[in-house]
């Protein structure tokens, strides 16, 4: 599981000591969870190699995420909105792993016309409105199922993410603003608990 959008050394120590298997550092523009690169290289420094640690871009120019990715020191990149496939190669030429995240109904769209080209990526399948906290029908997926190590986002939190793991049967749940008590500030006993709820049903 993923605990996306830390910034603080003590919350990111909250969420690898209760069992995070990846890290997320948000370096789009615009988001209260935005860090610096210079910034994130510091947590990074802390994460053991066990831990995936992923950088979380979204519409910026692959030259500038290529650079920005390599300062931070993560090895994995996420990317949102409207990249080629030629981006992401260039992305795993540069030695990081990817993770290619959309919403649900842009997933439902491009399943339907390109199921093989779609199933070439490791995905994380978010809400209509990525960030918004929003929980999605998760029964909109049992027509095409995503294949592989997916992840699953949108509006999860330590009370639902139980249930949406039960019902989706993802590889993995990502979470950012349902471990947080107002926007960009991360809660520690918020992040153990989701953990813990989302280890009983994986």
């Amino acid at each position: 599981m993923k605990i996306c959008g830390l910034r603080e050394p003590v919350t990111l120590d909250v969420a690898l000591e209760a069992g995070a298997d990846a890290v997320g550092f948000v370096f789009a523009p615009g988001s209260p969870r935005t860090i610096e690169p210079s910034v994130a290289r510091q947590l990074v420094l802390g994460v053991p190699g066990s831990v995936q640690t992923v950088g979380v871009f979204r519409r910026q120019p692959i030259d500038e995420v290529l650079r920005m990715a390599s300062e931070a020191g993560v090895n994995t990149v996420q990317l949102h909105g409207g990249e080629t496939l030629a981006d992401f190669e260039r992305v795993q030429e540069a030695g990081f792993g990817t993770i290619r995240a959309l919403s649900i109904d842009e997933y439902l769209r491009e399943v339907e016309h390109d199921p093989l080209g779609i199933r070439a990526h490791r995905l994380l399948i978010d809400a209509p409105m990525p960030g918004a906290g929003e929980v999605f029908d998760t029964s909109q997926l049992q027509a095409n199922p995503p294949q592989g190590d997916w992840l699953l986002a949108g509006g999860l939190n330590p009370g639902n993410v139980a249930e949406l793991i039960r019902a989706a049967r993802p590889g993995g749940v990502d979470v950012s603003s349902g471990v947080e008590t107002t926007r960009g500030q991360k809660d520690a006993a918020l992040i153990r608990e989701f953990v813990a709820a989302a280890r009983s049903a994986l």
